[in-house]
């Protein structure tokens, strides 16, 4: 039932702009990987991967060269933050056991606890001026009951304070973004799929602000829609790729388009 998964035939590992046999550092083909030791020579690992193994993966250990696990851990370390969920029954919304969070979990469920990582260790004062800037006069407040980690938001003119679960979806979203954004460990790679979706309009100054100022630890990849955001990251020297659709096929709208040289299988 699987005959119709992808098959890995070759994996190339090069440095330079070209895979020439000099700046190879892993050659998978098929089953097997070459690779060069630290002294420069071409060898042999045993390995014996399976068509859909990948040996950035599936190769390490002694044998395998330093710079594989290298890839290997800058890969791991990108963040993709799709779709969040904030449905009534999203775990953003229920109380949760809290421990340091350096980086939010793609579900959200660790957000109070990743809140209060930013304010201890990370920078508060950004996430506070966001938070007044897309919602104006209101504040984030963590508090700890038996272990479990709630958030929940003052409002100018709420005479208490509204629990994470009575926020709206759209109110949600965004102090998940914030959190995801200010992480106090930016990652080199950080992409964000429509995070507009379900935002106001008047929200979507705050939420560029932040992805600018995240992008001056972290490499910020956004898919949007919207226009207004669009132009506040271009007014501040984003660089657009448009993409365009033809009969259901999907085009890169780019003249400086990168000329890969891929090995031949």
């Amino acid at each position: 039932m699987f005959n119709d998964d992808p098959e890995i035939k070759r994996e190339v590992y090069w440095l330079g702009d070209k895979p020439t046999p000099s700046k190879s550092v892993a050659d998978r083909r098929g089953p097997g990987v070459r690779a060069k030791t630290n002294q420069h020579k071409t060898v042999q690992i045993p390995a014996s991967l399976s068509k859909h193994e990948s040996m950035i993966r599936e190769v390490v250990g002694e044998d395998a060269p330093w710079e594989l696990s290298v890839l290997r851990r800058r890969l791991a370390s990108w963040r993709f933050y799709d779709h969040i969920r904030t449905d009534e029954a999203a775990p953003a919304r229920q109380p949760q056991i809290g421990t340091r969070t350096t980086t939010l979990s793609p579900n959200g469920s660790d957000i109070a606890a990743a809140i209060q990582t930013i304010r201890e260790i990370g920078n508060g004062e950004v996430l506070d001026t966001a938070i007044d800037l897309a919602f104006a006069g209101a504040q984030l407040e963590v508090t700890a009951t038996g272990g479990l980690f709630q958030l929940s938001m003052h409002q100018r003119g709420m005479l208490r304070p509204l629990n994470v679960s009575e926020l709206s979806d759209g109110t949600l979203r965004f102090i998940l973004l914030a959190a995801a954004l200010l992480t106090p460990r930016p990652p080199p790679l950080l992409v964000l799929n429509e995070p507009e979706s379900s935002l106001h309009s008047s929200v979507i100054p705050a939420l560029a602000s932040l992805i600018i100022n995240a992008s001056e630890d972290a490499q910020i990849v956004s898919v949007s829609h919207n226009r207004t955001l669009v132009t506040s990251l271009l007014d501040a020297d984003a660089e657009l790729i448009e993409l365009s659709k033809d009969t259901g096929e999907t085009f890169v709208e780019a003249t400086d388009i990168p000329r890969w040289h891929w090995p031949a299988r």
